[in-house]
Protein backbone atom coordinates (compact mmCIF):
# COMPACT_ATOMS: atom_id res chain seq x y z
CA UNK A 1 0.00 0.00 0.00
CA UNK A 2 2.88 2.08 0.90
CA UNK A 3 4.56 1.82 -2.55
CA UNK A 4 1.36 2.39 -4.28
CA UNK A 5 0.38 5.58 -2.23
CA UNK A 6 4.30 6.77 -3.41
CA UNK A 7 3.53 6.00 -6.80
CA UNK A 8 -0.11 7.94 -6.76
CA UNK A 9 1.98 11.07 -5.14
CA UNK A 10 4.76 10.54 -7.93
CA UNK A 11 2.28 10.81 -11.08
CA UNK A 12 0.40 13.87 -9.38
CA UNK A 13 3.23 15.53 -8.93
CA UNK A 14 4.81 15.17 -12.63
CA UNK A 15 0.87 15.76 -13.94
CA UNK A 16 2.04 19.22 -11.64
CA UNK A 17 4.95 19.80 -13.15
CA UNK A 18 4.02 18.95 -16.70
CA UNK A 19 0.62 21.53 -16.49
CA UNK A 20 -1.87 19.41 -16.62
CA UNK A 21 -3.94 20.71 -13.85
CA UNK A 22 -3.73 23.89 -15.47
CA UNK A 23 -4.95 22.73 -18.82
CA UNK A 24 -7.57 20.92 -16.55
CA UNK A 25 -8.59 24.19 -15.35
CA UNK A 26 -8.01 25.95 -18.71
CA UNK A 27 -10.81 23.48 -20.20
CA UNK A 28 -12.91 23.55 -17.56
CA UNK A 29 -13.03 27.43 -17.68
CA UNK A 30 -13.61 26.91 -21.77
CA UNK A 31 -16.90 24.98 -20.92
CA UNK A 32 -18.16 27.19 -18.64
CA UNK A 33 -17.11 30.40 -20.60
CA UNK A 34 -19.14 28.67 -23.56
CA UNK A 35 -22.08 27.72 -21.85
CA UNK A 36 -22.56 30.58 -19.54
CA UNK A 37 -23.08 32.62 -23.10
CA UNK A 38 -25.69 30.20 -24.20
CA UNK A 39 -29.20 32.72 -23.99
CA UNK A 40 -31.34 31.52 -21.49
CA UNK A 41 -34.54 30.84 -23.90
CA UNK A 42 -32.73 28.34 -25.97
CA UNK A 43 -34.07 24.87 -24.99
CA UNK A 44 -31.28 23.12 -23.78
CA UNK A 45 -31.69 19.65 -22.35
CA UNK A 46 -28.38 20.13 -19.38
CA UNK A 47 -30.10 16.13 -17.94
CA UNK A 48 -29.31 14.50 -21.60
CA UNK A 49 -26.66 17.30 -22.90
CA UNK A 50 -24.28 17.41 -19.17
CA UNK A 51 -23.87 13.56 -19.81
CA UNK A 52 -21.94 13.97 -23.17
CA UNK A 53 -20.29 16.79 -21.59
CA UNK A 54 -18.70 14.39 -19.40
CA UNK A 55 -17.96 11.50 -21.23
CA UNK A 56 -15.80 14.12 -24.03
CA UNK A 57 -14.15 15.97 -21.41
CA UNK A 58 -13.30 12.95 -18.88
CA UNK A 59 -11.60 11.79 -22.47
CA UNK A 60 -8.78 14.62 -22.22
CA UNK A 61 -7.57 14.45 -18.90
CA UNK A 62 -7.25 10.55 -18.70
CA UNK A 63 -6.78 9.18 -22.09
CA UNK A 64 -4.31 11.90 -23.48
CA UNK A 65 -3.02 12.57 -20.25
CA UNK A 66 -1.84 9.37 -19.57
CA UNK A 67 -0.47 9.17 -23.03
CA UNK A 68 1.65 12.41 -22.55
CA UNK A 69 2.33 10.55 -18.91
CA UNK A 70 3.73 7.82 -20.58
CA UNK A 71 5.51 9.77 -22.78
CA UNK A 72 7.23 11.97 -19.62
CA UNK A 73 8.45 8.96 -17.62
CA UNK A 74 10.24 7.44 -21.37
CA UNK A 75 12.08 10.52 -21.98
CA UNK A 76 13.12 10.89 -17.82
CA UNK A 77 14.36 6.92 -17.84
CA UNK A 78 11.78 6.85 -15.02
CA UNK A 79 9.73 4.04 -17.16
CA UNK A 80 12.97 1.42 -17.08
CA UNK A 81 13.38 2.11 -13.69
CA UNK A 82 10.11 1.28 -12.80
CA UNK A 83 10.54 -2.09 -14.48
CA UNK A 84 13.49 -3.24 -12.02
CA UNK A 85 11.58 -1.56 -9.02
CA UNK A 86 9.23 -3.64 -6.15
CA UNK A 87 6.07 -1.36 -8.16
CA UNK A 88 4.04 -4.21 -9.49
CA UNK A 89 2.29 -3.57 -12.58
CA UNK A 90 -1.39 -3.45 -11.02
CA UNK A 91 0.14 -0.71 -8.74
CA UNK A 92 1.85 1.52 -11.09
CA UNK A 93 -1.79 0.91 -13.47
CA UNK A 94 -3.36 2.09 -10.47
CA UNK A 95 -1.74 4.83 -9.45
CA UNK A 96 -2.34 6.05 -13.24
CA UNK A 97 -6.04 5.61 -13.00
CA UNK A 98 -6.27 7.26 -9.34
CA UNK A 99 -4.22 10.36 -10.09
CA UNK A 100 -5.80 10.95 -13.52
CA UNK A 101 -9.64 10.29 -11.45
CA UNK A 102 -8.77 12.82 -8.96
CA UNK A 103 -7.75 15.28 -11.45
CA UNK A 104 -10.62 14.42 -14.08
CA UNK A 105 -13.46 14.16 -11.19
CA UNK A 106 -12.55 17.63 -9.67
CA UNK A 107 -12.41 19.86 -13.61
CA UNK A 108 -15.68 17.68 -13.84
CA UNK A 109 -17.56 17.70 -10.82
CA UNK A 110 -17.07 22.02 -10.91
CA UNK A 111 -18.44 22.47 -14.51
CA UNK A 112 -21.66 20.40 -13.33
CA UNK A 113 -22.41 22.05 -10.02
CA UNK A 114 -21.84 25.19 -11.77
CA UNK A 115 -24.34 24.13 -14.69
CA UNK A 116 -26.46 22.19 -13.09
CA UNK A 117 -26.60 22.52 -8.98
CA UNK A 118 -26.62 19.62 -7.08
CA UNK A 119 -30.14 18.32 -7.88
CA UNK A 120 -28.40 15.01 -8.89
CA UNK A 121 -27.70 11.72 -7.81
CA UNK A 122 -23.99 11.76 -6.20
CA UNK A 123 -23.42 8.10 -6.27
CA UNK A 124 -24.22 7.09 -9.49
CA UNK A 125 -22.29 9.95 -11.21
CA UNK A 126 -19.21 9.16 -8.53
CA UNK A 127 -19.55 5.49 -10.13
CA UNK A 128 -20.22 6.18 -13.69
CA UNK A 129 -17.29 8.82 -13.56
CA UNK A 130 -14.95 6.72 -11.59
CA UNK A 131 -14.87 3.35 -14.10
CA UNK A 132 -15.32 5.70 -17.01
CA UNK A 133 -11.78 7.32 -15.97
CA UNK A 134 -10.17 3.92 -15.37
CA UNK A 135 -11.48 2.70 -19.21
CA UNK A 136 -9.93 5.73 -20.70
CA UNK A 137 -7.13 5.94 -18.49
CA UNK A 138 -6.01 1.77 -19.28
CA UNK A 139 -7.40 2.35 -23.14
CA UNK A 140 -5.02 5.45 -23.30
CA UNK A 141 -2.44 3.34 -21.65
CA UNK A 142 -2.73 0.93 -24.23
CA UNK A 143 -2.80 3.09 -27.31
CA UNK A 144 0.10 5.34 -26.55
CA UNK A 145 2.29 2.01 -25.88
CA UNK A 146 2.82 1.23 -29.46
CA UNK A 147 4.30 5.17 -30.42
CA UNK A 148 7.24 7.17 -29.64
CA UNK A 149 6.07 10.83 -29.67
CA UNK A 150 2.73 12.42 -29.27
CA UNK A 151 2.55 13.81 -32.96
CA UNK A 152 3.00 9.89 -34.06
CA UNK A 153 -0.35 9.10 -31.72
CA UNK A 154 -2.70 12.07 -32.42
CA UNK A 155 -3.64 10.64 -36.01
CA UNK A 156 -4.01 7.07 -34.88
CA UNK A 157 -5.79 7.72 -31.63
CA UNK A 158 -8.59 10.12 -33.11
CA UNK A 159 -9.85 6.93 -35.39
CA UNK A 160 -9.85 5.33 -31.63
CA UNK A 161 -12.09 7.93 -29.76
CA UNK A 162 -14.12 8.49 -32.54
CA UNK A 163 -15.02 4.70 -32.56
CA UNK A 164 -15.72 5.30 -28.84
CA UNK A 165 -17.59 8.12 -28.92
CA UNK A 166 -19.35 8.30 -32.39
CA UNK A 167 -21.63 5.61 -31.83
CA UNK A 168 -23.48 5.93 -28.08
CA UNK A 169 -23.65 9.70 -28.63
CA UNK A 170 -25.65 9.07 -31.70
CA UNK A 171 -28.01 6.74 -29.72
CA UNK A 172 -28.38 8.27 -26.66
CA UNK A 173 -31.26 11.43 -28.26
CA UNK A 174 -32.75 7.96 -29.38
CA UNK A 175 -36.20 7.09 -27.65
CA UNK A 176 -35.66 3.16 -28.45
CA UNK A 177 -32.04 2.88 -29.01
CA UNK A 178 -30.76 0.02 -30.81
CA UNK A 179 -29.93 -3.32 -28.47
CA UNK A 180 -26.91 -3.65 -30.18
CA UNK A 181 -25.83 -0.17 -28.53
CA UNK A 182 -25.36 -1.70 -25.13
CA UNK A 183 -22.45 -4.03 -26.23
CA UNK A 184 -19.91 -0.80 -27.14
CA UNK A 185 -17.43 -0.36 -24.25
CA UNK A 186 -18.60 3.56 -23.61
CA UNK A 187 -22.30 2.59 -23.56
CA UNK A 188 -21.91 1.29 -19.66
CA UNK A 189 -20.40 4.22 -18.18
CA UNK A 190 -23.03 6.63 -20.29
CA UNK A 191 -26.09 4.58 -19.17
CA UNK A 192 -24.36 5.49 -15.47
CA UNK A 193 -23.51 9.03 -15.47
CA UNK A 194 -27.27 9.63 -17.76
CA UNK A 195 -28.68 7.73 -14.48
CA UNK A 196 -27.58 10.68 -12.06
CA UNK A 197 -29.34 13.32 -14.12
CA UNK A 198 -32.52 11.14 -15.45
CA UNK A 199 -34.37 8.50 -14.01
CA UNK A 200 -33.49 5.15 -15.50
CA UNK A 201 -34.95 1.60 -15.13
CA UNK A 202 -32.91 0.28 -12.15
CA UNK A 203 -32.00 -2.70 -15.12
CA UNK A 204 -29.93 -0.93 -17.00
CA UNK A 205 -28.08 0.68 -14.04
CA UNK A 206 -26.93 -2.84 -13.19
CA UNK A 207 -26.22 -2.80 -16.79
CA UNK A 208 -23.92 -0.18 -16.30
CA UNK A 209 -22.26 -1.62 -13.19
CA UNK A 210 -21.50 -5.15 -14.56
CA UNK A 211 -20.84 -4.33 -17.81
CA UNK A 212 -18.94 -1.51 -17.11
CA UNK A 213 -16.69 -3.32 -14.88
CA UNK A 214 -16.28 -5.83 -17.43
CA UNK A 215 -14.71 -3.99 -20.09
CA UNK A 216 -12.42 -1.88 -17.04
CA UNK A 217 -11.54 -5.78 -16.43
CA UNK A 218 -10.67 -5.95 -20.62
CA UNK A 219 -9.01 -2.59 -20.41
CA UNK A 220 -6.73 -3.54 -17.59
CA UNK A 221 -5.40 -6.65 -19.38
CA UNK A 222 -4.64 -5.25 -22.22
CA UNK A 223 -2.98 -2.59 -20.29
CA UNK A 224 -0.65 -5.01 -18.44
CA UNK A 225 0.25 -6.29 -22.49
CA UNK A 226 0.96 -3.12 -23.29
CA UNK A 227 3.19 -2.46 -20.19
CA UNK A 228 5.51 -5.87 -21.45
CA UNK A 229 5.20 -4.09 -24.58
CA UNK A 230 6.75 -0.88 -23.41
CA UNK A 231 9.14 -2.39 -20.85
CA UNK A 232 10.53 -4.25 -23.98
CA UNK A 233 11.05 -1.15 -26.54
Amino acid sequence: MRRFARSVHKDIVLQYRGGFYVVGAAVALFYIGILSQVPESWPLNLPLLIPLLLIVNVLITTFYFVAALVLFERAEGTLAATAVSPLRVREYLGAKVVSLAILAITENAAVVVFFYGTDFNGVTLAAGLISLCGFYTLTGFVAISRFDSINSFLIPSSVVITILLVPPMVFHFRADPTGMIYLHPLQPYLSLVTAAFLPRPPAETFYGVIAGALWLAVAYGGARRAYGRLIAR
